[in-house]
């Protein structure tokens, strides 16, 4: 009788027990219905078009012609880019986009351009191109250059001649060079070496303030970026499968590292002033927060990248992440999803001795909120414009 009734009165309990399991089941599967239905409107919360295609007119021009850096100026306006075939092009924005009449959706409806006649005008330089950045508070005037001789050059595009010249890596390959966004403005390079230097761009040939050696093996330094926001970090991406952010006002050691890649970290980009994005030749793309580099806040995954660098831009007002790919595709993430959003395929290289090519550079405008821009650079020295648009829902 003891167990009988030992059992009767437990079973009211199992019954509770049950309901709450049941009704916990219920409520995960309503959170996790939620973030399908978030992400899958995350997914559909933009409409891009392919705009413009720029080419050149022979093809052996075209395979010797890998983009390796595209630059849109603070105002969005002017694009330069520059890569293997030692020039710089300098485009008008408004050339490359579709007129407010046009609609660009469909293949049909795509500017066809060739590089000859769609740039305002280029600028020959001495060795391959690497990295390009306009230079805050020049007013559009001079363009900074890495290369891959070692050589840190400045443009005066008014003029087309170089203004200012630094060799001070040793003849090794500069991957990146980045400005400050405070008065008076300072650069910063990073290269094979294994060092970051910062320098004083108003000194003859360009005082070195400061080098940085992240990696005690001297592994490349493959990336620098100043906050533009205007605060003291400046990140560096390294060989040595990490990220690292560093005090401009003590630059003895890193006061932030970034530990969570498993091969070289390619690109550092800040996407606010507290967040940091990575890329590497993993494969993957992660979103760091500044103030606790211990965790990964999220990890973009989709994109294949083993062993080149295929860009990196982040459009810091609709929170989108582009980059490349070595399957000749375009990829852009929502920094709330860990799959892309939105791809596109570059056409593929055609010609004797071709491959499949990859897409070899990104860059977003900054300007605007509903509406953005983002351009990509192949192997193939093929420049592709994308328009994209925020969708208005209605509830």
């Amino acid at each position: 009788m003891k167990s009988l009734s030992t059992k009767s009165l437990s079973l009211p309990d199992q019954t509770q027990q049950t309901k709450r399991k049941q009704k916990h089941s219920i409520a995960e599967d309503e959170e996790e219905e939620e973030e399908e239905d978030n992400e899958e409107k995350a997914r559909c919360e933009w409409d891009f078009n392919l705009s413009t295609i720029v080419s050149s007119s022979t093809s052996i021009g075209a395979v010797s012609d890998t983009l390796g850096a595209i630059e849109l100026d603070p105002s969005d306006t002017l694009v330069a880019t520059g890569g293997i075939a030692r020039k710089i092009r300098v485009y008008s924005l408004s050339t490359l986009l579709p007129d407010e009449e046009e609609h660009v959706d469909s293949v049909s409806s795509t500017k066809l351009l060739d590089h000859a006649s769609a740039c305002d005008y280029y600028v020959c330089t001495p060795a391959k191109l690497s990295s390009l950045r306009w230079k805050p508070g020049s007013g559009n005037r001079v363009l900074g250059s890495g290369d891959y001789d070692g050589v840190v050059m400045e443009y005066d595009l008014e003029r087309k001649i170089p203004i200012f010249e630094r060799d001070e890596h040793g003849g090794r390959r500069v991957w990146s060079v980045d400005y400050s966004h405070w008065d008076p403005v300072i650069g910063a390079s990073g290269s094979d070496d294994g060092t970051m230097q910062i320098w004083d761009p108003r000194c003859e040939g360009g005082k070195c303030v400061a080098t940085v050696q992240p990696s005690v093996s001297r592994s490349p330094v493959c990336s620098v970026e100043f906050n533009p926001f205007g605060g003291p970090l400046v990140a560096v991406g390294c060989a040595d499968r990490r990220a690292y952010g560093y005090d401009v006002r003590n630059l003895g050691d890193p006061v932030v590292v970034f530990d969570g890649h498993g091969k070289t970290v390619t690109y550092v980009r800040f996407l606010d002033d507290h967040m940091i994005v990575s890329a590497g030749t993993d494969g993957c793309l992660k979103l760091w927060n500044v103030d606790d580099s211990t965790r990964v806040i999220r990890t973009y995954k989709g994109h294949v990248n083993s062993r080149s660098f295929v860009g990196l831009s982040v459009w810091r007002n609709g929170g989108l992440l582009g980059c490349g790919s070595e399957n000749n595709r375009v990829f852009v993430y929502d920094k709330r999803w860990g799959e892309p959003i939105w791809v596109r395929g570059f056409e593929p290289m055609t010609g004797p001795g071709c491959d499949h090519g990859f897409v070899s550079s990104v860059c977003w405008g900054q300007v605007g909120e509903d509406q953005c821009t983002l351009l990509a650079g192949g192997s193939n020295g093929v420049l592709q414009v994308f328009v994209g648009k925020r969708k208005l829902f209605s509830y």
